[in-house]
């Protein structure tokens, strides 16, 4: 890519650490439904884990992507969040109760969380002129992370329970963190930036302007719908329409895979046309498969609009990811790690809302889903995309001052 054997090669490293990190977390998707069976969970509790997962995680979206702007050896940290990864869900595997197993699932989750804005941040620094389909690709090995990990995890629910399921999904971080050793040091430099409060301050002023306000919104809206659709997916397939745990993964894995294989191709379309029309059609898509989904009472069409939801969904996320970095202008570490924290931190609230609504009637869940897919896209209708303005930078004329 460009021409550069070394950017080709961190590209493709890269993909592949996203695959080995993502993994595990990924496999909870499916792993939750079972100790939702092996705890006695109803569908709201089932919810809550994996807000719980999810929103603990995100709290090392912010941080991480600070060190990737201040760090030079970033190379070495992407190496230690393997490892975090792999001890820290073989350890969740252990946990005795329900706020346990979520509470450990939401720490191991920091190591996972902690790679996105690095690695992205790396990318995007790389390759300033297709950052989003560099995204696209990057955004690939966690996609098919999220296809092969529910497979495995559906296959293995057949014959063991869901810890040694979890152990055995915690393999492949623990393998990328061998094969890491060899490109770990041939990760670029960070650029080395102070963080002083005029970057606080700058950042600050440019996310609570009128607009800043509107994309954090969004973006936080949209993957509410997302996180709402995976999470509800499965119990939804299992209860309403009896698949059993293998089909179920088999189920989960082609909805995922069709977001996985549109995300490069969607990311270069929006490198072309702009970030906000694949915004909008992406959501309203979903809008009319999640209706689908709520409307459908036979399996299979069930299936199809699962599918088209959740490839309309991922499609876009290298799209939103982009959007909020050409935003906010520089500083990509920090800027993907608050949008990261965006999407899974608030994200999460759309499966707790989903599983409390999935108590009443599972259907319900996906009319939710619809509304939040229906009010993100309402939400940037009016929002000019693209770099801040002066008056939402007025904050970075201030002197600086470090801390």
């Amino acid at each position: 890519m460009d021409g550069d054997p070394l950017k080709r090669r961190l590209l493709i490293y890269f993909s592949f650490g996203h695959l080995a990190n993502d993994w595990a977390p990924c496999s909870i998707w499916l792993i939750a439904p079972a100790i939702g069976v092996a705890m006695d969970l109803s569908p709201g509790e089932v919810g809550v884990l994996i807000g719980v997962a999810s929103a603990g995680a995100a709290l090392g979206y912010l941080p991480a992507g600070v060190l990737s702007d201040r760090v030079t050896r970033r190379g070495w940290l992407l190496l230690a969040t393997f490892w975090w990864v792999a001890i820290g869900y073989v350890v969740a595997s252990f946990a005795p109760g329900f706020w346990t197993v979520a509470l450990l699932f939401a720490l191991a989750g920091l190591g996972d969380a902690a790679w996105h804005p690095i690695a992205s941040g790396v990318l995007v620094q790389a390759l300033p002129k297709r950052r989003a389909h560099a995204l696209g690709i990057h955004a690939m090995g966690g996609t098919f992370a999220e296809v092969l990990g529910p497979l495995l995890v559906g296959f293995l629910l057949s014959y063991v329970d869901w810890r040694t399921a979890l152990q055995i999904s915690a393999l492949p971080a623990a393998i990328m963190g061998l094969v890491f050793l060899r490109i770990a040091g041939a990760v670029p430099a960070g650029p080395q930036h102070s963080f002083s409060r005029h970057d606080v301050s700058g950042l600050w002023r440019i996310w609570t302007s009128r607009r800043g306000l509107a994309l954090t919104a969004m973006i936080s809206v949209y993957n509410m719908a997302l996180m709402a659709v995976l999470a509800m997916s499965p119990l939804f397939l299992q209860q309403v329409h009896s698949f059993s745990p293998l089909e179920t993964g088999i189920a989960f894995s082609i909805m995922l895979l069709a977001g996985a294989l549109a995300q490069p191709a969607i990311g270069r379309l929006s490198d072309g046309i702009g970030r906000k029309p694949v915004f909008l059609a992406g959501n309203g898509l979903a809008v009319l498969a999640c209706l689908g989904v709520a409307l459908s009472s036979a399996p299979l069409p069930a299936l199809i609009a699962l599918i088209v939801t959740v490839g309309a969904l991922y499609s876009i996320r290298s799209a939103v990811l982009a959007a909020a970095v050409e935003f906010a202008g520089g500083r990509e570490g920090t800027t993907l790690g608050l949008t990261f924290a965006l999407l899974d931190g608030v994200g999460a609230l759309g499966a707790v809302l989903a599983g409390w609504v999935g108590n009443v009637d599972l259907h319900y869940a996906f009319v939710l889903a619809a509304g939040m897919a229906a009010s993100a896209a309402g939400l940037a209708l009016p929002v000019a995309f693209g770099a801040a303005g002066p008056a939402e930078k007025e904050a970075e004329a201030a002197p600086q001052s470090s801390i």
